[in-house]
């Protein structure tokens, strides 16, 4: 009888238990489809007001926002919250300007840039377009608090620069930053095991030796010369400089304070932001009581103006399919380049048969070689149907140039970085660490191989015999599908390889790319190659999230957990943090560039 009554009590507990966490789930379902409901009124009454372009406006740049080449995600909240994009697309930043030349209500631009994140060649892209935009005859000018040396390159085109009075501006020339790991590996026993081809392959170096190499140092200082090679001539162009004053200057630090930057005619005076207000109104003829006119290059793209100028008539397309990020095994999606994706992207431009070309548009320091190769076969299939033409962005290195090498014409910015062409492996071992703690790792096996590798062991020579051929293998086939895609020789591209980074001028010289332009450059050519007079720009891969997904990732509490970290041990250690950590999390045999470098 008792174990009858306990029977039935545990029961009825249950039950209480089940009704209870149902409710409970019940409650915030409610809770959530109520949100749900209340969003959708208020979005559906919220204030439509249109966002216009006045007469007599300024167009404003600041690039609060991190500028991508491209940025197609889509998701249920985009469209029900309004969700202002994260990023602002490059091809319509350029878009806006070229049509802010013929907008006879934009009289001029103002370039008010704090802090600009964006890559050298994007930056360079935008600089272009400034100085086509000031060949129209309407005014540039621009206004910092501060000038970093980026943001002073794309300021100096305007007619006129101001700097605050209690600050300056950065030119120093560039320099890079590597961090070296082998003390620190050899200090705590948790060491990376590498396998290589490319005398220049540096982007295992700070795993395998504590200072840097005399062909990583060569390599490094020519790219970073020729780089800063264009700053000069270009901020020279601008400034009335020589480049040899432009050197002087950067020596001297002459421009890190107010009274230097004037002296040296890097900026035309040192005001405050509302004196710089005040000459604006007088140039324009605004009265001193009235507002100046802004319009931010958000809000203009907002209004159309982030498109390019077609008749509504066009029917042809060019699709612009833009491959941005580490190349990875995988779908891929806003963040990385997957060759699910890219060849989905690839395969709908094919069909359609509105589209005439294809651009492929490559940021990226590479990744995976075996993604990389999927790609360049899709690709090869490509170019059977449609004209194909590369733009390269900031980054078309490694597994990024063998992505490019097969196009009908590679177009490079000179500041983009190009080339590594070569190969490595690596694993991580912790085999010293764990003898240190008391740890010991014993293997059963039916077969020599089976387990083929373990951390907690010293690599066996069997290992780096098996690894090194399929390394040689997946490097001499790099070489071979360049040969063919530039139209030379291996033992050539050979010469040029072992890992080398390349800038683009020095690229277009060894023959790796054919022309120095940008993406505009590219997709004009692509309509050249199709015979198009008029034609709409297709944007490809578009990604899609559903809110399982949204939810699943959780990238607003992954942001916040990083941030935390960052804020708690420091941005410095912060950063070694995060190389080690992408180091380690590499799988397979990867072509990539040293991208554990910071150019300053």
């Amino acid at each position: 009888m008792i174990h009858k009554t306990s029977y039935k009590q545990n029961n009825i507990t249950m039950k209480f238990l089940r009704n209870l966490l149902a409710s409970i789930l019940g409650f915030f379902i409610a809770i959530f489809i109520m949100f749900l409901f209340f969003a959708l009124i208020g979005s559906a009454f919220a204030d439509k007001e249109k966002t216009t372009v006045k007469e007599n406006s300024i167009l404003k740049l600041n690039f609060k926002k991190p500028i991508l080449d491209d940025y197609n995600v889509e998701s249920p909240f985009s469209e029900l919250f309004k969700e202002e994009p994260k990023v602002l697309k490059l091809h319509q930043i350029l878009n806006a300007i070229e049509n802010a030349k013929t907008d006879k209500k934009i009289k001029g631009i103002s370039i008010e840039i704090q802090s600009l994140k964006a890559g050298l060649a994007q930056t360079q892209e935008i600089r272009k377009k400034l100085k086509e935009f000031k060949e129209s005859g309407k005014f540039i000018t621009a206004y910092s608090d501060g000038y970093s040396q980026k943001n002073y390159y794309l300021s100096s085109v305007a007619d006129s620069v101001y700097v605050n009075p209690l600050s300056g501006l950065d030119l120093k020339g560039l320099g890079a930053d590597l961090l070296f790991f082998k003390d620190f590996e050899d200090k705590y026993g948790v060491k990376f095991e590498v396998i290589r081809h490319g005398k220049y392959k540096s982007a295992v170096e700070p795993f395998i030796s504590n200072k840097m190499s005399e062909a990583n140092r060569t390599q490094l200082t020519e790219l970073l010369q020729d780089i800063w090679m264009n700053f000069k001539q270009e901020i020279g162009e601008s400034r009335g400089k020589t480049i040899q004053e432009i050197d002087q200057i950067a020596d001297s630090l002459g421009g890190r304070n107010a009274k230097l930057a004037i002296q040296n005619n890097l900026v035309n005076d040192t005001i405050y932001h509302d004196q710089y207000e005040a000459l604006l109104k007088k140039h324009l003829q605004v009265k001193d009581d009235k507002k100046l006119n802004y319009i931010s290059i958000k809000d203009y793209i907002k209004t159309g103006k982030g498109r390019k100028k077609v008749k509504i008539t066009v029917k042809d397309r060019i699709a612009v399919i833009y491959a941005q990020g580490e190349i990875k095994y995988g779908e891929g999606d806003e963040t990385y380049i997957g060759q699910e994706s890219i060849i989905k992207a690839l395969r709908k431009a094919v069909k359609d048969k509105k589209v005439k070309a294809i651009v492929l548009r490559v940021n990226s320091p590479g990744g995976s070689a075996l993604a990389s190769d999927i790609i360049w076969h899709e690709l090869e299939q490509v170019k059977k149907e449609k004209p194909l033409i590369v733009s390269m962005g900031n980054y078309a290195a490694s597994g990024g140039y063998y992505i490019s090498c097969n196009a009908d014409k590679i177009f490079a910015e000179p500041t983009t970085v190009t080339g590594s062409i070569g190969v490595f492996g690596m694993v991580p071992n912790v085999k010293e660490f764990a003898d240190r703690i008391g740890i010991n790792a014993e293997q059963v096996q039916t077969n020599k191989h089976s387990i083929p590798y373990s951390i907690f062991e010293p690599v066996s020579e069997d290992f780096k015999k098996v690894t090194k051929e399929s390394i040689e293998h997946i490097y001499n086939t790099f070489l071979s599908r360049v040969a063919k895609g530039r139209k030379m020789t291996v033992k050539q591209v050979d010469e040029i390889a072992q890992g080398r980074v390349w800038s683009g001028t020095q690229a277009k010289k060894v023959g790796l790319v054919d022309e120095m332009g940008n993406l505009e450059d590219a997709i004009a050519y692509a309509a050249k190659l199709a015979k198009l007079k008029d034609y709409k720009i297709k944007n490809l891969p578009r990604y899609k999230k559903d809110l399982g997904k949204i939810l699943s990732n959780s990238p607003f509490m992954k942001m916040k957990m990083h941030q935390l970290i960052k804020e708690e041990i420091g941005s410095d250690n912060y950063k070694i943090l995060n190389d080690f950590k992408q180091f380690s999390q590499l799988k397979g045999i990867q072509m990539r560039m040293p991208f554990v470098m910071e150019i300053k």
